[in-house]
């Protein structure tokens, strides 16, 4: 299975005999599941609609949603200002003036023109095909936000590959380094047992002891493999794994400085670094997937 990133886009666009709309989802990379919605005044029973959709449908991430919503016919109605013509009626008497009804109403203030609101939240129908529509929305979001997750894959697995080569190549590396690192213990213990310094047999047991650790890094070898295993088997899972591969680059980095800082070999340092190097490659691209 594919990953999915958080990064994404999409718009749908619906209509009826009374209103057309457009919904549009934008996602970025969040660390749980945001939603900010901007919905038309009056329109505010969608908000329980919106937030249970999205919920079902995304597990992480910033979203911006919006909803655009429009009368497919502006309805309009004509209302006079009875108050108002009758002191205009009344203001041409006084002027010895015939009342001309027609022009009267074309004075401005007289008839009085609103626009209908259309207010049909409460529509099962209207409310049953906007919700219909802004499922779509999301599952085109989802499409996105999946095409975006698949080349992050392809990244991800390129970077996994180079973690296990340079794996394998301190592995060798730690194999034949058991001779020089005898040869060197030995110049150590030598210093270790001069007379002249008088160390004791607790303090010569503690110094062998420190020696023998710092060369051994075996163990940190073991554990970057494993890792290198996990990461694949996340990486090809199922659900939203985003937080366990981040989790999982925590655990590479510790290992990668651990035999960093155990290394006494120039060749093994390099790849010590070159594996950090490696993992913050990982680490990055890890961020954006959900």
């Amino acid at each position: 299975m594919a990953l999915s990133s958080m990064t994404g886009y999409a718009r749908m666009a619906g209509g009826d005999d009374v209103f057309s709309w457009v919904w549009e989802v934008k996602s970025v990379n969040g660390k749980a599941l945001d939603v900010r919605m901007r919905i038309p005044n009056g329109w505010e029973r969608l908000d329980p609609i919106v937030r249970g959709l999205v919920q079902k449908h995304i597990k992480r991430g910033n979203l911006a949603l919006s909803l655009e919503l429009n009368s497919v016919k502006n309805q309009q109605s004509m209302q006079v200002n009875q108050a108002f013509l009758d002191e205009l009626i009344a203001s041409c008497k006084e002027n010895g003036q015939e009342a001309n009804i027609s022009q009267l109403l074309s004075v401005r203030g007289v008839v009085e023109v609103s626009e209908d609101k259309q207010d049909d939240c409460d529509d099962e129908e209207v409310l049953k095909s906007l919700t219909s529509s802004l499922e779509d929305a999301l599952l085109g979001l989802k499409d996105n936000r999946a095409d975006e997750g698949a080349r992050t894959q392809v990244v991800l697995e390129a970077r996994v590959d180079e973690i296990e080569e340079l794996v394998g190549k301190a592995e060798k590396i730690s194999a034949i380094q058991p001779v020089a690192l005898a040869e060197r213990m030995k110049a150590q213990l030598d210093e270790i047992l001069d007379p002249s310094r008088q160390i004791t047999e607790d303090r010569m047991a503690q110094e062998v002891a420190i020696l023998i650790t710092k060369a051994d890094v075996r163990e940190e070898l073991d554990r970057l493999g494993a890792h290198v295993i996990a990461a694949r088997e996340l990486m090809n899972g199922k659900g939203a794994v985003g937080r366990k591969l981040d989790f999982l680059c925590q655990e590479f980095n510790r290992e990668a400085n651990t035999l960093c800082s155990k290394s006494s070999d120039i060749d093994l340092t390099k790849i010590g670094l070159a594996l950090k190097s490696a993992i913050d490659q990982f680490r990055e691209q890890t961020a954006n997937i959900e």
